[in-house]
């Protein structure tokens, strides 16, 4: 009986510490250099490998896309590495403590360009492929077990909207302090490749020291919670004899999964396209600083994200999908339509798209912890690692298919990286990526929200015939003579 009282993991049913505000803030801060580092990649990326490193708008865009195929291997691995792992200090922890370091170092690496006049294309091409895929490396090793902590620090429906809320406006906040960061450094340096290292080794040390705050801030509360419940961190369902491939078998057979990743590709994917145009729509269309309107969208997402947060408890998740992407969906309409010289009308569209952004970030991941325990209840195992492992890879397919799609439409449509002024086709291409692109993916992503089958009220029925299991597991040790 020991072992199947060891297949259950922490759980809200079981007598635990209180979720404080410091632990909140420790919690949101781990997601803090992930977000700093995927928003500055997502908006200033293909403009740094055209500019910088003067490679042509499709080689640039190809760049983080050659990568994905290693990651298709390390980030469902590093999940069910990381559920196995056993150490005095849990599962998550070390993998965070151990890799957070090479995460901030590799990052820095992107920004530099240690080239000479008479360096290949080629040479360069390949230094940056090794480059972002050895940070997408350190990235999954960090930012994943990381992530799968929401489903273990609580199994409250509502709590863990909150907890997602607040490691999304970490993330968020991430983004806007690279990019206020941005815009300082841009007024103070004038050499571009100088700048851009400057801020990748700023951001570096920034992520690593919002990862260990994360490790040193709530290691204790799990800790706690942990011993409340009678249990060790390492608490771990028996899945240690499940191959690779069986593992993704029962992934992929959780059919609301299925609709998690629809959902969350389809979102992500639409956030990634129109940050990496929303530099080459502000400077070549409205003529405005790039700087400052991915700022108006990243930084009232902060306080959307929030927002997002108290509306889910009053009108559930998909409903806040459904408004938040009925906003979403006008403004991409409208930006498309919008004309230079309407700079008072594109900063308030950027004001409403945020609360589609929040809407986009805290759904997909705060349903995501509701298909690991349906999951749970179907076959007995805890897989949190796996599950977000699927979600990690999603998060970087996004941002690599996102940037190369905008890479090759501007060099299909004739786009001048030099020239001040460019031609209509590019200035086409440039708007129907703001515009129309963005918009079928996020209808793409309504559709499957609707038929998404765990409700609050389905949640609340799959949590209680858990604890009815781990009730009826108990119950023989209890009755067992002393």
């Amino acid at each position: 009986m020991a072992n199947l009282e060891s297949q259950s993991e922490l759980h809200a049913d079981s007598p635990s510490p209180a979720l404080t505000l410091p632990v909140k803030l420790a919690y949101g801060a781990g997601d803090f250099g992930a977000g700093l580092t995927s928003q500055f990649l997502a908006f200033f990326l293909l403009i740094f490998l055209i500019d910088v490193a003067g490679m042509r708008p499709v080689v640039a865009g190809s760049v983080l896309a050659l990568g994905k195929i290693w990651d298709a291997v390390n980030d469902p691995l590093v999940g069910v590495l990381s559920d196995r792992t056993k150490t005095r200090w849990g599962r998550r922890y070390p993998w965070m403590f151990l890799t957070a370091i090479p995460f901030g170092l590799s990052y820095f690496l992107i920004w530099i360009a240690p080239f000479s006049e008479d360096t290949s294309s080629a040479a360069k091409f390949w230094y940056y492929v090794v480059v972002t895929t050895i940070f997408q490396v350190f990235f999954t090793t960090t930012n994943l077990p990381y992530t799968t902590l929401t489903a273990e620090m609580t199994g409250d429906y509502d709590e863990r909207t909150e907890l997602t809320s607040f490691r999304l406006a970490f993330s968020v906040a991430g983004g806007v302090a690279i990019l206020i960061a941005a815009g300082i450094f841009g007024q103070l340096i004038a050499d571009d490749t100088r700048r851009y290292a400057v801020l990748g080794l700023l951001g570096g040390a920034i992520s690593i020291a919002s990862i260990y705050w994360c490790i040193f801030g709530t290691y204790g509360y799990m800790d706690q919670k942990a011993k409340a419940a009678g249990r060790s961190l390492n608490a771990i369902a028996d899945i240690q004899n499940e191959s690779f491939l069986q593992q993704f078998r029962v992934v992929a057979s959780n059919r609301p999964f299925l609709f998690v990743v629809g959902i969350y590709l389809f979102s992500w994917l639409a956030l990634q396209i129109t940050a990496a145009v929303i530099p080459f729509y502000a400077k070549f269309w409205m003529g405005v600083d790039e700087n400052l309107v991915a700022l108006i969208v990243q930084g009232t997402a902060i306080v959307m994200m929030f927002v997002c947060a108290a509306l889910s408890k009053r009108i559930g998740k998909k409903n806040l999908y459904f408004l938040g992407s009925g906003v979403w969906i006008l403004v991409q309409i409208a930006l498309f339509f919008l004309q230079p010289g309407q700079t008072t009308i594109l900063y308030g569209l950027c004001i409403l798209a945020s609360f589609g952004v929040a809407t986009a970030y805290i759904v997909p991941w705060s349903i995501l912890p509701d298909v690991i325990e349906l999951d749970e209840l179907n076959t007995g195992c805890r897989r949190e690692g796996t599950f977000y492992a699927f979600m990690t890879l999603l998060q970087k397919i996004g941002l690599a298919v996102g940037i190369f799609l905008v890479g090759a439409a501007l060099e299909a449509s004739g786009f001048v990286k030099e020239a001040a002024q460019q031609p209509e086709s590019a200035l086409n291409a440039i708007r129907f990526f703001m515009g129309p692109v963005p918009l079928v993916l996020v209808i793409c992503g309504v559709v499957l929200i609707y038929f998404y089958p765990i409700t609050r009220e389905a949640h609340a029925e799959i949590m209680l015939k858990l604890a009815e299991r781990k009730r009826l597991e108990a119950k023989p040790l209890e009755e067992t003579p002393q």
